[in-house]
């Protein structure tokens, strides 16, 4: 295929390249949606159907022959960007059901030599987004949990997890499959009565709480770069009586000081960076003690190494990126520690972010109230993308549990149940 630019389309220069363009996104789109019920119209009124025609229809429409072009140029960055001008609008179904149509059952290969060129430019150059030192990590963090404290109220549960639960049946409803979460942890983490804890990335304080209440802990400090999320943790150590036990501080993870038993990291690992993973657990080694336990919890990828998607990293996440299996494990090595297990959490983040979207959309005008539709727009999108990205795509989450020596944890899991039913005895029931 030759380079755009060098095409050669003589007088009516335009209409040949949306004619081009659209004979891009016909091809594209045809390699991706072998089945379902897929309709596109066109700006200037045509469309096209694409799939077998089984299914409920879903009809999308581009409104200028200008989101058709930046569409195929750059779909990891555009197609989210053009959905959120309203510049690609669902006219019959949901974003979600689109976004499903384009990933669950492509097989081949769309990929021009354009979008090739992009994904190897991005994987090279990763290290520019996510140069996570200093003032740019506490922007980074800003940016996405320093927003209105009500939207959060609008899609999460009573405890404010904001991280993958766990199904264990999966017919839980999303709070109960959160404190299932925190169950199974805190079972990992091999807990005595009156250890220390660190929280690295602490969020809104639940897991911290649930560590000094139903985990027994003696002492529990929770770190966390943003200001929202530190003034509801505070306020909630406070409420719950707990404020001699569990405290709450505005640090980086590579400030602290002293020694814990125990560490735990619940959706922090992807905000460090691959850059940065050296550091991050060569300071968890550092403030582990020698019989100290880890349970770091995070998204990962069951493919080989990538790059952010550049619309998550542009509007969601800045300095995020998800590791794979390899690039987490290899870190651990290097610091010295121990992995003593690792589960992977297949589909529970794709079942969490149902519940989530679901959440959201029953009371989008909320949102809108707080920001705007384009914001509604961009907020949809992310939870749509997120939840399709599990389910069709190779994004998981990875549970290791860590220690300095080989002997801190039993030597098989059948420990999990009695202390998960330990757990269960002494735990709160969840606010609805």
């Amino acid at each position: 295929m030759l380079p755009i630019s060098r095409l050669k389309f003589g007088q009516n220069g335009a209409s040949a390249r949306r004619g081009y363009m659209n004979r891009v996104l016909e091809s594209v789109i045809g390699k991706l949606v072998p089945n379902g019920n897929l309709r596109i119209i066109l700006p200037d009124g045509r469309e096209l159907q694409f799939g077998d025609g089984e299914g409920d229809l879903v009809v999308a429409r581009f409104t200028d022959a200008a989101a058709v072009r930046a569409l195929m140029l750059d779909p990891d960055l555009r197609l989210g960007e053009l959905y959120m001008d309203g510049r690609l609008v669902i006219e019959r179904g949901t974003i979600f059901d689109f976004l499903v149509l384009l990933l669950r059952n492509s097989s081949g290969d769309p990929d021009t030599w354009w979008t090739t060129l992009h994904d190897h430019l991005r994987y090279y150059t990763r290290g520019l987004f996510q140069h996570n030192v200093g003032r740019r990590s506490k922007d980074n963090v800003a940016h996405h949990y320093d927003l209105d404290d009500r939207l959060y109220e609008l899609f999460l549960d009573a405890d404010r997890q904001y991280s993958c639960a766990y199904f264990e049946t999966g017919k839980e409803t999303l709070d109960q499959a959160q404190l299932e979460k925190k169950r199974h942890i805190a079972a990992k983490l091999c807990l005595e009565p009156g250890q220390s804890i660190l929280d690295i990335g602490c969020g809104w304080g639940g897991m911290a709480l649930y560590l000094a209440e139903a985990g027994q802990a003696g002492k529990v400090l929770g770190v966390t770069l943003s200001e929202e999320q530190l003034k509801v943790a505070q306020r909630r150590a406070r409420d719950a009586g707990l404020a001699d036990r569990v405290s709450f501080a505005l640090q980086d993870y590579r400030k602290v000081e002293g020694s814990f038993d125990r560490i735990v990291s619940v959706g922090m690992f992807e905000h460090v960076g691959a850059g940065y993973y050296d550091i991050y657990l060569r300071t968890a080694h550092k403030l582990l003690k020698p019989n100290g336990v880890m349970l770091l919890h995070t998204i990962g990828s069951s493919d080989k190494p990538a790059f952010t998607n550049p619309w998550i990293q542009k509007y969601i996440f800045p300095g995020g990126y998800i590791p794979s299996m390899s690039e987490a494990l290899r870190a651990i090595e290097r610091a010295r520690l121990v992995v003593t297990d690792v589960e992977v959490l297949r589909l529970h983040y794709a079942k969490t972010l149902h519940h989530w979207r679901d959440r959201f959309l029953a009371r989008r005008e909320e949102a809108k109230a707080l920001y705007d539709d384009r914001f509604c727009r961009m907020w949809e999108f992310y939870l749509a993308a997120s939840e399709t990205a599990f389910l069709y795509q190779d994004t998981v989450v990875f549970q290791f549990q860590l220690a300095r020596k080989q002997d801190n944890v039993p030597l098989t899991r059948s420990y999990l149940v009695p202390s998960e039913a330990a757990l269960a005895g002494r735990e709160k029931p969840p606010t609805p």
